[in-house]
């Protein structure tokens, strides 16, 4: 075949759809046949494989490339609609969405500019205002799609840099300079926030120290009283809270801080309040829980990830802000791409507003899921999961196998083996290690981890409707055996050496 015979164009839509229906095919039968979510393959035993193919030596054929494809990838995949995939904030993926994912990948829009998306351009535009209309913000809101929660709490941020730098002039009886504005910009984040908030401080030159942590309740909340204590240390200090990020769930605990009581001290203290509900974001659709964001229409700022808890394939999230004005920050034009007279035309070229400049046109998948499923549909799946959490606290709560760290908001469980002997706590931290790992090497069910209070727990995140208290029920048991074969044969040496 000639190269041109492998471009998607007019003469080869035939060979496009023969390739994509074998592919389609593959998957799904990988889909249906998967018994566990993981086959627990090591780096070690996948590396030779993949390192010895030769990318300068083609196959030739699609069928060819996809048997190699099952032997470097499909085979060794983590599947996380397997309902014993427990792990991280990965939700299995609902239809319409996968449908629209293709759609983007053969179009192949950029959504920078109106000449490169058209249609797509009012799309997104009108997923935001959707959203926005979610949330609770009024008309002059907007905002984008982006690539994660991670970007859009860096822009988000960003945004509030430069409010934060514009009104320190604005107060100013001289002419600081930015670097003189930056080093008294503090961000207030609760100790249970995403990481990504200390990663953006980084990335906008203020460095780690200017992210303060604010300490949280027994809930994993964070506490409004410790906050008003951090905003007035900052303000005898001479720094400026540039904003503050409340978390409307937390990635360990699931745990939605009180946003009307944030709100409130900002309000006060004119200060830019970013809402991170990259998680919690699936209760803007819920027809049961929405209260729980209460508070949230009072951020200058708000991150969603739809590909969390709306059940879209990765990549889709999007920031938004109550005052499309402060998106001018981010506003730069060049004449071969975004030049001024196409804002005198009236041209909605997005990648005004945008860190971004190409970017996928992500907001089909979405449009997609709503057109065909709605958003009912997208709100009962979500609160089953949250159902699904409940019910496995009471069931966590009632095995004395085990402790839990706090009742969930969300669907997400942090908890610890703990044997009855008490142990020391160092030894049950590594029988808890033990048992992550060695759950995740069977490939039978996969768990995440975490350290709270200094001690090693282990986390179920239930974003799969699919998964039933009885997979829960077998998970724990597998968990407790593990961790008892390891306490068996370390416990006994441990005590010799005491002994000794």
């Amino acid at each position: 075949m000639s190269s041109r015979s492998h471009l998607l164009n007019d003469r080869t839509a035939e060979h496009y759809r023969r390739s994509l229906t074998e592919g389609v095919e593959r998957v799904a039968a990988k889909l249906a046949g998967a018994e566990q979510p993981f086959t627990g393959i090591t780096p070690a035993e996948l590396d030779p494989t993949v390192a010895a193919v030769n990318l300068d030596q083609p196959l030739g054929t699609a069928r060819e490339a996809l048997d190699e494809l099952e032997r470097v990838y499909l085979r060794d995949a983590v599947y996380f609609h397997h309902p014993r995939y427990l792990a991280h904030l990965n939700c299995p993926v609902v239809i319409p969405a996968v449908l629209g994912e293709a759609v983007i990948a053969a179009v192949n829009s950029s959504l920078d500019t109106w000449d490169q998306s058209a249609g797509g351009t009012l799309i997104e535009r009108r997923l935001i205002a959707w959203t926005a209309e979610r949330i609770g913000f009024g008309r002059a809101a907007d905002g984008l799609f982006t690539s994660g929660g991670s970007q859009s709490n860096l822009q988000a941020l960003l945004l509030a840099r430069e409010e934060a730098c514009r009104l320190v002039r604005k107060n100013s009886e001289t002419s600081p300079t930015t670097p003189q504005i930056l080093s008294r910009l503090r961000v207030l984040a609760s100790e249970c926030s995403h990481f990504s908030i200390e990663k953006a401080a980084v990335l906008l030159g203020l460095g780690p120290e200017a992210v303060i942590s604010v300490p949280c309740d027994e809930q994993r909340r964070m506490r409004p009283d410790a906050l008003a204590e951090q905003m007035a240390r900052c303000t005898r200090e001479g720094n400026v809270v540039m904003a503050v990020v409340a978390t409307a769930g937390t990635t360990d605990f699931g745990s939605i801080d009180p946003l009307p009581a944030v709100a409130d001290l900002c309000e006060q203290a004119g200060t830019w309040l970013h809402v991170d509900a990259a998680y919690g974001c699936g209760l803007l659709t819920s027809g049961r829980r929405r209260e729980l964001l209460s508070g949230v229409e009072r951020a200058d700022s708000v991150t969603v990830d739809y590909h969390k808890s709306f059940f879209q394939p990765v990549s889709s999230s999007a920031v938004l802000v109550r005052d499309k004005d402060t998106l001018r920050h981010v506003t730069y034009h060049a004449d071969y791409l975004n030049p001024t007279r196409s804002v005198e035309q009236g041209l909605p070229n997005q990648v005004d507003k945008s860190i971004q400049t190409t970017r996928r046109f992500d907001a089909l998948k979405l449009w997609m899921t709503l057109r065909v499923m709605g958003a009912d549909a997208l709100g009962e799946l979500f609160d089953e999961v949250v159902d699904r959490a409940a019910e496995a606290w009471r069931l966590l709560t009632d095995d004395e196998r085990f402790e839990v760290v706090v009742a969930p908001q969300l669907s997400t469980l942090v908890f610890r083996y703990v044997p009855r002997d008490h142990t020391e706590a160092s030894l049950v931290d590594q029988a808890n290690l033990h048992a992550r790992d060695a759950l995740f090497a069977s490939g039978e069910a996969i768990v995440a981890g975490t350290v709270v209070d200094g001690r090693h727990h282990l986390k179920f995140t239930l974003l799969n409707p699919e998964t039933s208290l009885a997979d829960i029920a077998a998970v724990l048991d597998l968990i407790a055996g593990y961790a008892e074969e390891y306490l068996g044969a370390h416990a006994p040496a441990l005590s010799a050496a005491r002994a000794g």
